[in-house]
């Protein structure tokens, strides 16, 4: 009799376990991709300059709201600042185990929606190892639904503190490019007056 009461106790415990298994297997769900982040651009804005060369160069970009993104303020406006180059500093890799110099020279801001507005591109010369004035070319393009050339233009910066103006553009409510203008308009000031 003892025996039999030590058995059904331990059935009831495993059947207490099983049943635990299947809710459990039951209440499994797909997980949430909570916090993921639409990679779709709409814009690409790039500057380049000599590949291998040692001067840090920044691009700031004005948004229609008045929102400067630039490497204080990598987000804003739907625009982000997806690569920030410093010259020959910070350009070592590892591939394969082996130690290689990136060479490109290359400032790189997506954005990923449109908004209606003027947009308004700076190059700040950050830092300059020479006297000679550094060609940047900037390059935007409007990637949907196809590839669009908004402009392409060359700016000579002429040492540390240089900042001029690439290009402006008029966006209209559908995305269309309306105008593009080269008058200057210095943001610098205006990202470093922003509260953070």
């Amino acid at each position: 009799m003892a025996g039999d009461a030590f058995t059904d106790l331990l059935f009831n415990a495993l059947l207490g376990f099983a049943m635990m298994f299947i809710l459990a297997f039951m209440l499994i769900q797909e997980p949430v991709d909570e916090g993921d982040i639409d990679a779709k651009a709409e814009m690409l804005i790039t500057a380049t300059w000599p590949d291998g060369h040692p001067d840090d160069v920044d691009m700031l970009v004005e948004g229609p709201s008045g929102e400067v993104v630039w490497y204080h303020n990598r987000d804003g406006d739907l625009m982000h600042l997806d690569r920030d180059d410093r010259g020959l500093l910070a350009d070592r890799v590892v591939l394969d185990g082996k130690e290689v110099i990136n060479p490109i020279n290359q400032e790189i801001i997506t954005v990923r929606g449109l908004q209606s507005g003027e947009y308004v591109v700076n190059l700040m010369h950050y830092q300059s190892h020479y006297s000679e004035a550094l060609p940047v070319s900037v390059k935007v393009e409007k990637l949907n639904p196809e590839v669009t050339l908004v402009f392409y233009g060359t700016r000579y910066l002429q040492g540390t503190g240089d900042e001029q103006t690439a290009v402006r553009f008029k966006m209209d409510a559908n995305g269309n490019i309306t105008g593009t203008n080269e008058l200057q308009k210095n943001l610098l000031t205006v990202a470093l007056d922003k509260p953070k």
